[in-house]
This record gives C-alpha cells, structure tokens and sequence, in this order.
C-alpha cells in the first residue's frame, strides 16, 4: 500500500478522484513524513488507545494512526472524500469507523461507550478557521479525553500556552489551560502541506487535566468574566467587566470584591492568572 506522506502519491490520489480543495472547510492535507512522525509520537498513541480524527482528508495521518492505535475513529464532514477513504486509501484497515458528519454535532459520548467507554485520544489536522470552537467544544462538553494533539495556526498554538502580561495571552490560553495543560511540540513550516496555507503551523498536545487546577463554584461566570476582561483589553478589568452584559455585577460589587482580593482596582485583565480569575468568581459569587 502506498503512504501519503509521499506527495506524489497525494497528487495521484487527488489526481484519480478529480478531488478540488474546498476553501470553505479549510482544506490542507499535510505531506511530510517527519511532521507525521512528530505528531504521532507526541500524542503517545499506543494499541490500547482509541484515537479520534478529526478531518482525515484524504487520509495521510489516518494511515499511521490506523498502525500505531487500537481503533481509530476518523470524522470527515466533506462527503467526496468518504469514498477515497472506505474505497481507496484506508481500505485495508478493519480498525478504522469513518463517520460522514460535522464533529461539532457528532455525540462523542457514544463514540467513548461504543469502544468500551474508554478515554478517546484526539489527533487532528484541525481547519484553522474552527479550530477553537472544536477545540472548546470537546472539553465543555464533557467527554472522557486523554489528551487533543492537533496542527493549528502557530500564532493559535503560542495563544494556547500563553501566560499572564504576555501579548498572546487571552480568554483561549485561560480557557485551554483550565481544562489542559498545554504543550508545543513542533513548528510546521507552510511547504509542509499542499495546498500550502498562508500562515506558518504547530503541532501542540493538549493534557487533559484528571480535576480542574482551580476551585470555582461557577464555571460560567468565571468565563463571563474572562470574555469580558479581554473583550477590551486596554480598559481596567473592572470597567469591561462592569459594561459586559454577561457579567451580572456593579462596577461598585466589582471593586468591593478587588478590594477583599487585595488588587488595584485599575488592574487590566491580562496581568490577571486564572486563579485569581477563579477568586474573583468565587469572591463575587459570596456577596
């Protein structure tokens, strides 16, 4: 069987199916050996782990992670790509289910019982125009993950694992690192893949975290706050959060909550750490 990790044999396969790229689902399928190597190893897939992709494509990562993995589960939501997977690329492995759909309406938690209700491992080339509400929509809704090792846009990745004061620091480095603990795995330059994309890549490993490194009474009002702390960066976190809708408290119950805090009432959201936002959620949850 041929690999596609050799390009020549993506531009046969592309080339047999009269296979156009789609702009609208983001479409660049990765054609380097090594980077496939890196992501495999980075995510520790092993054949006791279920693995689920998300976006096989044509199926380049679907190949090695059918090899390396107990099962795999691929969801592909372009639907002239189903037959080159089943009847082409990945035909010969019989631990492979390809489902036809959008993974955001996929219910994963079926996904997990059918394969014994074990803990997936997902392994992506995620579309970079979705990737966050992917990523987001994996953890809030409770699935039982290992860990998410996905290629995502560089300048997404550094975002990831971004801490306070920093420019890359945001409502997505506090939101990943309360579910996760981030790790950087690798810079993918663009001739990495074809189409090539306009922007530089990553390939970041995501860690599940056993229990949430911080203790909060509401979760939703914790990311409330954090969405409007970063909704306007130059203001002083109290007065964003005093004129986000979301945020259901006074500027007044905001500043009494500082002050028990011991912060300066001018402090900005971004030099806030994600315990301090779980303090503040806490603190003004107690009024």
């Amino acid at each position: 069987m041929a690999y596609l990790s050799d390009p020549k044999e993506t531009i046969a396969v592309l080339n047999r199916y009269g296979f156009h790229f789609k702009k609208n689902f983001g479409q660049n399928f990765l054609i380097d050996s090594h980077v496939l190597d890196k992501i495999i190893a980075s995510a520790g897939v092993t054949k006791d782990d279920v693995v689920l992709e998300i976006g096989p494509g044509i199926g380049t990562m679907t190949q090695a992670l059918c090899e390396a993995a107990g099962e795999v589960v691929a969801v592909e939501i372009d639907s002239t790509l189903i037959p080159i997977l089943r009847e082409d690329t990945c035909k010969d492995y019989d631990n492979l289910t390809i489902i036809n759909e959008d993974v955001l309406k996929v219910d994963l938690a079926a996904v997990c019982e059918e394969h014994g209700g074990k803990a997936l491992k997902v392994v992506a080339n995620l579309p970079y125009y979705i990737t966050t509400p992917i990523i987001m929509g994996l953890f809030e809704k409770r699935v039982p993950i290992e860990s998410i090792t996905v290629m995502v846009q560089k300048e997404v990745a550094y975002r990831m694992q971004a801490g306070p004061g920093t420019k890359d620091y945001g409502a997505l480095s506090l939101a990943v690192q309360y579910y996760s603990e981030p790790y950087l795995a690798a810079n993918v330059p663009q001739n990495c893949f074809i189409p090539r994309p306009n922007v530089d890549s990553a390939v970041i490993r995501l860690t599940s975290h056993k229990e949430p490194p911080v203790e909060v009474k509401d979760e939703k009002l914790m990311f409330a706050l954090i969405r409007a702390a970063f909704g306007q960066r130059r203001k002083t976190f109290a007065n964003s959060a005093g004129n986000s809708k979301e945020v259901p408290y006074t500027k007044e119950q905001m500043g009494e909550a500082f002050e028990r805090m011991g912060l300066d009432p001018n402090v900005r959201g971004e030099a806030l750490t994600l315990e301090q936002f779980a303090e503040l959620s806490n603190a003004l949850t107690a009024q």
